[in-house]
């Protein structure tokens, strides 16, 4: 049975210099994932706008459900003004309140993370009371969690991430949110001492670390084990982190070793780097054809 992934939280649009584009991390995975062949999903809420419409015909194109968005009356949908002067580093400022602050925990969103084999959420959507109510409550729910952790300030505070790392089983994060996470405790390790921290501290089952062009580094119950990077022309890194997880995630569920895992990954979240926007489709194959095309794929 093909496994059932939801993620929860934003969907919004990226309002970019001279366009706009589907975006919000949870949403980008769940498409990635559906792009995998997996059965994706995500828990989120638009307004009863045109951008909310034009959010669920996207989402309907890209073969989502969209039984699991909530329309809201009262607040518009989801806007963040994208940043990109630097490709490398893009930056956003997320407009608040709007309609996915306020995601209302229905009796039937128990039951579908219930059934779920993964649940992926992030920090974003803890930054309001409501939404932040409604994902502890299904957090109880899930079977597995994953904890895509996408530090946006000033949009997080200290307790409510420490919250949800003690509800994580997976987490992924990048090597600045490493950094400022084990800073809490006072000191700054080298990497692979960081992640031990973080693990332990949190009782985590596997903690991955994206490295931009370096690659990634994963820790599990089988050790620690790194990727280099694959070099590309970068057109864009909008939607790579989240490129690379549901890489990750599609690998983990499928039993790959953590080297085949972070490998698929990595080269999917550089493929995703080479392309505009953060949702240009691909499937498995194009991955293997990206891997086939470098000389730095690891048999």
């Amino acid at each position: 049975m093909t496994p059932k992934i939801t993620c929860f939280g934003e969907v919004l649009w990226d309002v970019l210099p001279n366009s706009k584009q589907p975006g919000g991390a949870p949403m980008n995975v769940a498409v990635d994932l559906r792009n995998l062949g997996l059965n994706a999903q995500i828990i989120s809420r638009v307004g009863s706008d045109e951008l909310g419409r034009e959010l669920l015909d996207f989402l309907e194109d890209k073969g989502l459900p969209l039984d699991l968005i909530q329309i809201g009356q009262t607040h518009l949908t989801g806007v963040a003004k994208a940043n990109i002067s630097d490709a490398n580093e893009v930056t956003y400022k997320i407009v608040q309140p709007v309609a996915w602050d306020y995601i209302h925990l229905d009796p039937i969103l128990i039951d579908v993370v219930q059934t779920s084999d993964l649940f992926v959420y992030g920090s974003l959507a803890a930054r309001s009371p409501m939404t932040f109510e409604t994902l502890l409550a299904l957090l109880g729910a899930a079977r597995k969690k994953v904890f895509d952790v996408n530090l946006r300030a000033p949009h997080y505070e200290r307790n409510t991430v420490e919250q949800l790392l003690y509800q994580a089983d997976i987490v992924k994060l990048n090597e600045h949110e490493l950094a400022e996470l084990v800073s809490w405790y006072g000191d700054q390790p080298d990497l692979n001492q960081a992640m031990k921290q973080l693990r332990d501290r949190y009782a985590l089952e596997t903690v991955c670390v994206t490295l931009g062009e370096k690659g990634a580094a994963m820790l599990d119950t089988t050790g620690f084990v790194q990727q280099v990077g694959f070099p590309v022309e970068v057109t864009d890194t909008i939607g790579s982190g989240d490129a690379f997880l549901a890489g990750f995630l599609y690998k983990t569920l499928s039993g790959e070793s953590a080297q085949k895992i972070l490998e698929f990954a990595c080269a999917l979240g550089a493929y995703m780097a080479t392309q505009p926007g953060a949702t240009s489709p691909f499937s498995e194959a194009t991955v293997q054809a990206f891997l086939r095309k470098t000389s730095l794929s690891i048999h």
